[in-house]
């Protein structure tokens, strides 16, 4: 699977998309060479977006990087018919698989957070990665609801974010390789590539996407002393992703490599005071000591 950066989405200040900056990310990403793109998840700012304009989105990211790249737009919806109804649209658009989070709001009981899945899945031929995150969605999916997942066959992937690694070998003993498995917490990213995850989808990566795929390359190519280097320079920044204000303190992080601006929209608001100058250290300490991994990008080709 590879690399996926959770895209962030880039606002004006007068809180319309910025396609300018969403393009110049998204190139960043392809020229360090991820694997795919997942758009509108929680690091896009999904709760504040439109559908309309998660549809632009889709549209504008497929229109850029063609057939060459596949596009994969989050779903997390609160109602089952708008689910189908917008995985049905991004099929027609041209998406390239879809990301479901359990049913929002309400904390679905494990029968129903599995008739939702299977009634999305069924009413789209796209492949599905099931966003597995308990810590900020309320709701575990288990092993038995994935053996129950498993009949429906374009359910494919799913994004690990229990934060439990123990939950992807156990995914591995009892599935095999049924599902692919990408890490979804940023600090133990390394670990889950190490005990058999196909790939990440990674936030930190909207900042420092080279990096990023140099880590992964790494492992893949059995380079694990040079992948741990990595991993414990990038350790200080990966710990952003794993706080309420991700959103503004990966878009800050971004913002100083020139791939993003620090615009948010509400109820979010910028940081400031003593919290910006704290995140502003880790990123400036992360920039002072920053690998140079330009050798280790051609790995993966």
């Amino acid at each position: 699977m590879g690399i996926y950066p959770a895209l962030l989405t880039p606002f004006k200040e007068n809180g319309d998309i910025d396609f300018d900056m969403f393009k110049k990310n998204l190139l960043a990403q392809l020229d360090a060479g991820v694997h795919g793109l997942v758009l509108a998840g929680s690091l896009g700012e999904a709760s504040t977006l439109s559908t309309a304009e998660k549809y632009e989105l889709l549209k504008f990211a497929k229109e850029t990087v063609g057939d060459d790249y596949p596009v994969i737009l989050n779903i997390a919806e609160q109602a089952t018919s708008e689910a189908i109804a917008i995985a049905k649209q991004a099929e027609k658009i041209g998406a390239d698989g879809l990301m479901l989070l359990p049913p929002m709001r309400y904390k679905a009981d494990a029968r129903e957070t599995v008739a939702y899945f299977k009634a999305v899945a069924l009413n789209t031929s796209l492949p599905i990665m099931i966003y597995n995150n308990p810590v900020d969605y309320g709701i575990f999916v288990t092993l038995d609801m994935f053996a129950e997942l498993a009949e429906v066959p374009n359910i494919q992937a799913v994004k690990e974010s229990s934060r439990d690694l123990t939950n992807i070998t156990r995914m591995i003993n009892r599935f095999g390789d049924r599902f692919k498995i990408l890490g979804g917490v940023d600090p133990i990213s390394l670990e889950s590539l190490m005990i058999g995850a196909d790939g990440l989808v990674a936030g930190l990566v909207d900042a420092y996407p080279k990096e990023t795929v140099a880590m992964y390359n790494c492992v893949k190519s059995g380079n694990y002393e040079e992948a741990v280097k990595i991993y414990r320079w990038f350790m200080p920044l990966l710990e952003l992703d794993i706080h309420p204000k991700l959103v503004q303190y990966i878009k800050l992080a971004a913002t100083d490599e020139g791939i993003s601006n620090e615009y948010v929209r509400g109820p979010r608001l910028p940081l400031e005071g003593e919290e910006r100058a704290r995140i502003l250290k880790v990123i400036a300490d992360g920039k002072a000591n920053k690998p140079d991994v330009s050798e280790l990008l051609s790995l993966g080709e």
